[in-house]
């Protein structure tokens, strides 16, 4: 292997546990290289444990040491990366291109490296992306909204990302997959292992279209601690995180709690206020830790570069009866529904002078909007059905009941004269 930090890395990943800040200030402090031969020697950098000293913690600094030490004497980085290239996959380390750069915000957490499978490039994908999370055990209302963001976002040119799990998580990444944009899984267990099972048709689909991450070596297996570690890359690979559902003991509002202390974009999809399922994300708009959003475009919004992806403001349904001019609503307004009312009546009601209620009822009712009674104008009816009654169904033999269930007369068209009164 002619890269000796890409093997070192690869040997440090089994050597030291996913998000270990120890290992990372030992690697930020002498390198991966020379961090491996301290390793392997038992023999840590001086400055390196003084300054452990002054930060009170050097108390488990042995123990560290020596779990590290039995770690890579089973490890063989050279064959985890000959199998990984064999199988599809690839070992990034940041000093490569397709490193995303936003990574190095997590600070002694950054990932040593990182192995991916799929054809997308890792760093390219991410510059303008979502983190869609949520419940694993999600409804329908929360599986339906997060595919609706996973569309939505990827239809903009916006990458989604997500954890690959049950729930909210593999409806988002379907949402994309459904738009013919890269979509990006974050594993908790080796980019070889489908993890949960029922989903490997969609992390074949995704190897294709998108990229599986992990900084996990091949063959490993998730465990809770892993899921709960992994959540940091989903929140720092992205511009911004959006809950789509989550009770309040869900793992999302820990993605939720890193994007906060990376100082990402949070925002949070309401539900239902009956549902336990929405209950984390209520908690969040309540506490103003995240912004509600309810479309993609509203999350674009939030991410988005300022004026140029601002989400379009909603406007309430156009009706024909707001091409009415200001007087002829009044008029509208003053005719009662009922009985009927005089042109001088309905002149006082409204407030304008009787020839503006004469032309105007007119108008009006060329419009079909009120009609002529006895006792003067009111509001005209809906068209009733013209359907006779009958004790039984005709026969439909019977010629003289064949326009029993005639259509009715079509009602006059109500927008056709508003030119004339606007």
């Amino acid at each position: 292997m002619s890269n000796p930090e890409l093997v070192a890395r690869a040997a440090l990943t089994r050597a030291a546990d996913t998000g270990d800040t120890t290992m990372g200030r030992l690697v930020a402090a002498c390198g991966a290289i020379a961090a491996l031969d301290a390793i392997r020697d038992r023999t840590l950098p001086p400055a390196f444990v003084a300054r452990e000293a002054q930060q009170e913690r050097v108390t488990k600094l042995d123990q560290k040491l020596n779990t590290w030490h039995a770690r890579l004497a089973s490890a063989d980085p050279v064959a985890d990366i000959t199998a990984g290239e064999r199988s599809g996959a690839r070992l990034i380390i940041p000093s490569s291109p397709e490193w995303p750069s936003q990574l190095d915000q997590l600070g002694p957490s950054r990932p040593l490296a990182l192995w991916l499978h799929g054809s997308a490039d890792l760093r390219f994908s991410c510059l303008r992306s979502v983190s869609v999370v949520g419940a694993r055990s999600a409804t329908s209302y929360g599986t339906h909204v997060a595919a609706e963001f996973g569309i939505g976002l990827s239809e903009a040119g916006w990458t989604v990302i997500s954890g690959g799990a049950y729930g909210v998580d593999g409806a988002a990444h379907r949402g994309a997959l459904a738009a013919d944009a890269p979509t990006v899984v974050v594993l908790a267990c080796g980019v070889d292992i489908a993890y949960p099972r029922g989903h490997l048709g969609l992390f074949t689909a995704v190897r294709e279209q998108g990229v599986v991450v992990s900084e996990c070596p091949p063959g490993v297996h998730p465990t809770r601690a892993r899921f709960l570690i992994r959540n940091r890359l989903i929140a720092a690979l992205s511009r911004g995180t959006v809950v789509v559902e989550a009770a309040l003991r869900s793992g999302a509002l820990n993605t939720a709690t890193h994007a906060l202390t990376l100082n990402r974009h949070l925002a949070a999809v309401p539900g239902p206020v009956t549902s336990p399922m929405s209950a984390g994300c209520h908690r969040l708009l309540r506490e103003r830790k995240a912004v509600c959003v309810a479309t993609p475009e509203e999350m674009i919004d939030l991410v988005g570069v300022l004026g140029d992806d601002l989400a379009p403001s909603p406007r309430s349904p156009v009706v024909p009866r707001d091409a009415l001019n200001e007087i002829t609503r009044k008029i509208l307004d003053a005719v009662p529904s009922r009985g009927g009312a005089g042109p001088a009546s309905i002149a006082l009601a409204a407030g304008v002078p009787l020839d503006a209620a004469l032309s105007s009822l007119g108008g009006l009712a060329a419009a079909g909007y009120v009609e002529r009674v006895e006792k003067g104008w009111r509001i005209r009816k809906p068209a009733a059905a013209a359907y006779r009654k009958h004790d039984s169904l005709p026969d439909p033999a019977d010629s003289s009941g064949a326009d029993a269930f005639a259509e009715p007369p079509s009602p006059q068209d109500p927008t056709a004269p508003l030119s004339e009164l606007a």
